[in-house]
């Protein structure tokens, strides 16, 4: 097991931050009077939602055979990045490590937080090359290195990741928003041998609640501790904790919705490489592909034209459009349009 002392990475103001704690929420009661939180008598959702979200993390932790206290829920993925920020980069001082392309959310709030971004530029593949990570690593003092696995927006899955955790002596954070639409195994069973780990999971994707905002940390205690303590107490609502509630009781559907999605992804790929427009169609791991086109501005316009919504914002890759699977009749439009470019 790796030995890292997490006190030391963690911003002096926070390891002194008490934090807010709901009475009722920590402690057990068979039938309260609930007479502390002004709340209103009346109304299907009158009562707060549980601040520590214990039904849903011992729930999740059934399923993913990790302890409830390794588990934090936040107000999607995107909050509990900006809550890791804050908990160990010191605004104007501190610097984190980002892959290019990745996903911009990393770099946005640690900008907000004035902190500096360094970059760490892919190959041809998309994957990292070593020996300029070593050098980066090396040459700058780095709080967070953040890795996305598979990776948003190229779709790959990066090789010898624990390689990158070993060699990194600050938090190690990886995203893998999109892991249950690939082969790659999960970087869960490695958070006991890595205290400074933390693995992102959401409901957003293959679980389909997007609209719900559920976003998931695995570490150690006491990171996850760390989360608690400066996270919103009640910014979990209780019908989106209800949702995934009932969603993890239809294993069986959502098994069956993502081997659908997985269907699409192949006819998807077939279709997509044999269409003039086209000249490469990247390996993916997720449920979207990256596809670099001969023409992207006109495609990207002639989709719009067509209200097919697509992303092309990535300055890295300005041949290159990203676009998620869909259902077969939505998949049938998009390569009928495409086939008329």
């Amino acid at each position: 097991m790796t030995t890292i002392n997490i006190k030391n990475l963690v911003r002096k103001n926070i390891l002194e931050l008490q934090p807010y704690i709901s009475f009722r929420d920590n402690n057990a009661f068979e039938n309260p009077l609930l007479m502390d939180a002004n709340e209103s008598p009346f109304g299907e959702f009158n009562r707060y939602p549980d601040s520590t979200h214990r039904n849903l993390r011992e729930k999740i932790s059934a399923l993913k055979n990790i302890l409830p206290s390794q588990i934090a829920i936040g107000n999607g993925s995107d909050e509990l990045i900006d809550l890791i920020i804050k908990i160990f980069c010191e605004p104007k001082k501190d610097s984190v490590l980002v892959m290019n392309p990745s996903f911009a959310m990393y770099g946005f709030y640690a900008t907000i937080n004035e902190n500096k971004v360094l970059q760490l530029n892919l190959n041809e593949d998309f994957d990292i090359i070593k020996e300029e990570f070593l050098n980066i690593i090396q040459e700058n003092q780095l709080k967070i290195l953040f890795l996305c696995s598979p990776n948003n927006p190229t779709g790959n899955s990066i090789s010898d990741i624990e390689f990158y955790i070993k060699n990194f002596d600050g938090i190690v954070l990886i995203d893998e928003a999109y892991i249950e639409f690939s082969e790659q195994k999960s970087c869960l069973d490695l958070i006991g041998e890595y205290p400074n780990l933390i693995v992102l999971q959401t409901f957003s994707k293959a679980w389909g609640l997007a609209g719900a905002r559920v976003g998931i940390a695995y570490s150690s205690a006491e990171i996850t501790n760390l989360i608690y303590t400066v996270k919103s107490p009640y910014n979990v609502n209780v019908l989106s904790q209800n949702l995934v509630l009932e969603k993890l009781d239809q294993i069986e559907d959502f098994q069956n919705n993502l081997n659908e999605i997985l269907k699409e992804r192949q006819w998807l790929k077939y279709q997509l490489e044999d269409l003039e427009c086209i000249s490469k169609v990247f390996p993916t791991d997720a449920n979207f592909f990256l596809i670099e086109f001969k023409n992207a501005e006109k495609v990207y316009a002639k989709l719009i034209e067509n209200e097919i919504l697509t992303s092309k914002r990535f300055l890295q890759i300005p041949s290159c459009i990203r676009l998620n699977v869909g259902s077969r009749n939505e998949n049938e439009r998009l390569i009928n349009v495409l086939k008329n470019i």
